[in-house]
């Protein structure tokens, strides 16, 4: 045989063991990335609502014109949300898809998945005028199905290395508070508990839900507070203020509800001997650019990009709505939610906040363990 022809067989040799190399690891490069599963309300709903006969929708414009492809996906922001930011942090290919996506399958399934749906809360009753929505009980009946999926195509062993070794996300407890225990004067459970004994209730039916989440085989799990409830443009323009000042009685449920949850928190890490759960204080995040908007860009703090009514607080953001010409310059995208820049304010504080936003560690803190 000549040097040519050894030399052709050597390179055939070397790009038929490259090929077979890259087929061994092409599972084990898929499952490099971070699974992230996203679970709670509207403030992380990526479009499950979508696919639900339900009024918690944000399928419509102007919802999404700054997202990459300028259309509604169900996200209740201007752009991206919060998950999908913390997916760009954590180096993942794209955002968890809506766990109801007819697209989430296959190998896209080893990504993760987002089971949150808008008008939800810790109460089953909480969100009961959205009429079909998926309560946090259907949530977790759902991430059991996920792994039951995912087993299927990897196996039960890798399956559960996949979930012990991902990222969970959840956002739940403000429409407790706004679409149930505050959402009419004399509601029913406002007759039924006072409210530091509704906040007891609530983190006592919370810490179930986290507790069910670790026997599902999590391994790290980043829980958001109430957030600023009382300063949201629909508070604002309920309580008719001509102020602006933040809703007193709202104000007082998240600064109450906010230092048990990360004591609860503290306390089942404590229970289990390892940090599994991390306690962002959203609220204390929140406050710092809606006290002070023009220090961190922005010209209002008050007024929803998005909506009619007094702040731009009424109603929902729809093509009729009033519409700012720059979302950079707003807090609020629409009556309640957070504008794409404010979400990005969040997740750095998330990533790299000090103990003042983050208990006991930050996120990237977390992740380098």
């Amino acid at each position: 045989m000549g040097i040519s022809a050894k030399r052709s067989e050597s390179m055939v040799i070397a790009n038929v063991s490259m090929f077979l190399a890259l087929v061994v690891s092409g599972p084990i490069a898929a499952e490099a990335a971070r699974a992230f599963f996203v679970f709670g309300d509207s403030l992380v709903d990526s479009g499950n609502n979508n696919y639900l006969v339900t009024t918690a929708r944000a399928d419509s414009p102007p919802y999404g014109i700054d997202f990459p492809t300028r259309r509604p996906t169900g996200r209740f922001s201007n752009g991206l949300n919060i998950p999908d930011l913390i997916s760009e942090a954590i180096g993942n290919e794209e955002s968890p898809l809506p766990y109801l996506s007819p697209e989430l399958r296959g190998r896209r399934l080893l990504n993760g998945a987002n089971f949150a749906s808008a008008g939800i809360g810790i109460l089953n009753d909480t969100g009961f005028q959205f009429i079909n929505i998926i309560r946090m009980y259907q949530q977790l009946a759902y991430f059991q199905q996920y792994q039951q999926r995912v087993s299927r195509l990897i196996g039960i062993p890798r399956t559960q290395r996949l979930v012990r070794q991902s990222l969970v996300l959840i956002t739940v407890g403000g429409n407790d508070f706004v679409n149930n225990y505050f959402l009419v004067p004399y509601s029913a459970r406002s007759r039924q508990y006072s409210l530091p004994d509704y906040v007891r209730l609530l983190i006592s039916e919370y810490k179930k839900i986290l507790m069910r989440l670790h026997s599902l085989g999590v391994g790290r799990v980043l829980v958001t507070g109430a957030g600023p409830l009382g300063c949201a443009p629909a508070e604002l323009a309920r309580s008719s203020s001509s102020s602006g000042r933040c809703s007193a009685e709202l104000q007082r449920a998240a600064s109450l509800y906010d230092p048990q949850l990360t004591q609860m928190i503290n306390e089942l890490n404590r229970k289990i001997g390892k940090t599994i759960f991390i306690a962002a204080n959203t609220n204390q995040m929140q406050i710092d650019f809606l006290s002070t908007p023009r220090r961190f860009g922005f010209i209002t703090s008050k007024v929803a990009c998005c909506g009619q009514g007094p702040y731009n607080g009424m109603g929902l953001c729809t093509v009729l709505s009033n519409l700012c010409p720059n979302r950079e310059l707003y807090v609020f995208w629409d009556a309640f939610h957070p504008s794409e820049k404010a979400n990005r304010m969040i997740v750095r504080h998330i990533l790299t906040g000090t103990t003042k936003y983050m208990n006991p560690m930050n996120l990237s803190s977390a992740l380098s363990l």
